[in-house]
């Protein structure tokens, strides 16, 4: 029902579905269908899961006013590829609104990154809605009908969580790539990766992306979904391994593992770029939902292991993991599609990268304390060492001091000792006069100072007379003293 104070009306619960057989049928054919053939959904989501069926829906919608109401039909999944809109009962052979993610975005009547339909209520009468939809994603098609003014102001509100989400996302992405380019560590460039990767995904999924990035890259569209999930998980794991030291040395199952991980979600990237989306949507889902259990058992393992970095790094995956789960929960239909399960992703995300900034944060932290630690350190040791220095060079100057004052002294004393050895090599040791080596020296410095001066030199000349005799007789010894007495005479 539709009256003069509607604002916002789910209709998932009016909602019925009928599956198309393997013959295409025509509006007229499901029109024509009896009510028995159509199946009321009944719960507040219209999820089918993944498969290759395609479903019509519709919907009956009254308008117990008395003029005519342009409600806007929300489809609130911008992932659905093929979207066949029939709103006008009164024209059955007229063409259907095409829409969906295989369409170029400003094909749409309401450029929004959801599909918009504007449709007509008649005063006073029932109006069906019939949608044919085929799609290689998730067969997901809640609908909400909106009055156009409630629409828009409910969108600013969601453009507000929208920007936040992005916005925190953006200043965390040039806070790490700063940090990167200011200390040249890593595992902020890994970081960045992943937290580039995560929210592109969520854009894309979204429709955001689509709506601003590539509006007409249609076929990029689809496989975006796919190369960015992948690329999440392998930034993921690269960073997970360098941040809380997942090695081969200290866990090499682990690390094996994590590292098969990243090389399967490189390779489904990569392949995204060549196998269409239906090939590889599954094994990207699996693929993210392991590598999220497994950076959430590697933080676990961390943090048991006494890690500092693996508190927070613990924490974020929580918040993460847990929005993942509630997304891929709602994709196999396990979960109900809300706005809680629709932006579970966004939010664990958010909390989770501010975590690991923090976690980064205080890394970096306590790099930077167990380095001013170590400078602390090596300055005591260098104070030591000067003081050190200090003391063996003052022990150095002293014993030098002291070397220099033996050496003087024992230079004093050889020249003593050469003086004396140079007189006693001039004298006679018998009569303790001077000898012919010193005569000969004293003579040739005599001459030549005389000559100089032009003045006389005279030489006296003594002779023991007799004294060869004089020994025979008396003996050597007696000889001896006899020159001794004639030495002190000369003397």
């Amino acid at each position: 029902m539709w009256d003069s104070h509607s604002k916002q009306l789910e209709l998932s619960r009016f909602v019925d579905i009928w599956q198309e057989p393997a013959t295409p049928a025509t509006i007229a054919d499901v029109r024509a269908l009896p009510d028995s053939a159509w199946t009321r959904n009944g719960s507040d989501s219209v999820s089918l899961g993944y498969g290759d069926e395609v479903y019509w829906f519709r919907v009956k919608i009254r308008n117990r006013t008395g003029e005519v109401k342009n409600p806007y039909l929300e489809i609130g999944y911008p992932v659905l590829d093929h979207i066949e809109v029939y709103a006008d009962s009164s024209a059955i052979d007229r063409e259907p609104l095409v829409l969906g993610d295989k369409q170029p975005f400003y094909d749409r009547p309401i450029p929004h990154r959801n599909f918009i339909v504007p449709i007509d209520l008649a005063p006073g009468q029932e109006s069906a809605v019939y949608l044919r939809v085929d799609t290689t994603s998730s067969m997901q098609v809640p609908l909400t009908l909106w009055d156009p003014s409630a629409f828009y102001s409910a969108e600013e509100s969601r453009g507000l969580f929208e920007g936040l989400y992005y916005g925190i996302v953006l200043v965390m992405i040039l806070y790490n790539l700063f940090v990167f380019m200011a200390v040249g560590e890593r595992s902020f460039l890994h970081y960045v990766g992943y937290i580039t990767a995560m929210p592109l995904f969520l854009a894309s999924l979204h429709g955001m992306a689509f709506q601003y990035f590539w509006p007409n890259a249609t076929w990029w569209n689809d496989q975006s979904i796919i190369v960015f999930l992948n690329l999440a998980i392998l930034f993921g794991g690269t960073f997970s391994i360098r941040f809380i030291n997942v090695s081969r040395a200290n866990h090499p199952y682990l690390n094996r593992w994590t590292v098969a991980l990243v090389m399967v979600a490189g390779l489904l990237a990569g392949s995204a770029l060549f196998v269409p989306y239906r090939d590889l949507i599954l094994p990207t889902i699996l693929v993210g939902a392991v590598g999220c259990s497994t950076m959430l058992v590697l933080s676990v393992v961390r943090w048991m292991r006494k890690d500092p970095a693996a508190r927070y790094y613990t924490m974020a995956w929580v918040f993460m993991l847990f929005g993942g789960i509630v997304l891929a929960l709602s994709k196999f239909t396990v979960l109900p599609r809300n706005m809680f399960t629709e932006n579970a992703t966004q939010v664990g995300s958010a909390l989770g990268v501010i975590l690991l900034s923090l976690a980064l944060a205080d890394r970096l932290n306590r790099e930077k304390k167990r380095v001013l630690e170590s400078q602390q350190r090596l300055l005591r040791e260098e104070r030591k060492t000067r003081m050190a220095q200090t003391k063996s060079l003052r022990v150095q100057q002293e014993a030098n001091v002291m070397l220099e004052q033996r050496v003087q002294e024992r230079t004093r004393d050889l020249e003593v000792l050469k003086e004396r050895l140079m007189e006693l090599n001039a004298t006679d040791a018998l009569t303790g006069l001077k000898n012919r080596g010193h005569f000969d020296a004293e003579f040739q410095s005599a001459v030549v100072r005389a000559y100089r001066y032009e003045q006389p030199v005279s030489l006296l000349i003594l002779d023991i007379d007799h004294f060869k005799n004089f020994n025979d007789a008396y003996g050597h010894l007696v000889g001896d003293d006899c020159l001794k007495m004639v030495a002190q005479c000369v003397r």
